[in-house]
């Protein structure tokens, strides 16, 4: 049924859950596994003459970060015999990144961890996935 599943990770312990659960699918499915993480541009605006990091390093530790997330989603896919395509992108806004790289390599499932915040902090802080669901036309499975 799925032939291209996407796993976007931010490194956290609900995201290794749905690695886990894209990692299942795509072994029942037959189907290939990418991953993604996205890394957040530098703060440009905030540059003065004091920079507590220096633009390069900052973006350098960010790829290491962004690189070390996706290795371990491909790490546990090679443990249950599966390949993982890994991809790090830049973009300011996280769910707009996941549904652009989704498009372009002809994803036809995303999943998605949630968080599970709740009432004011789920207001203030808003959701990824809440954003990848309202703003895409591609099948989103969360995992809770």
């Amino acid at each position: 049924m799925f032939k291209r599943i996407l796993v976007p990770t931010d490194g956290s312990d609900i995201t290794r859950k749905a690695a886990d659960t894209a990692i299942a699918l795509a072994k029942l499915h037959g189907a290939q596994l990418l991953t993604l993480s996205v890394t957040e541009p530098f703060p440009y605006a905030a540059v003065s003459e004091i920079q507590p990091v220096p633009p390069q390093e900052f973006i350098d530790a960010q790829q290491r970060i962004a690189s070390k997330r996706v290795e371990t989603i491909t790490a546990a896919a090679a443990a249950q015999g599966l390949a993982c395509r890994a991809h790090t992108v830049e973009a300011l806004h996280p769910w707009e990144a996941i549904i652009d790289h989704a498009k372009t390599e002809g994803v036809d499932l995303i999943v998605m961890a949630s968080h599970g915040r709740r009432g004011v902090a789920a207001l203030l802080l808003g959701s990824e996935t809440q954003k990848v669901l309202t703003h895409t036309d591609l099948p989103v499975l969360v995992v809770k």
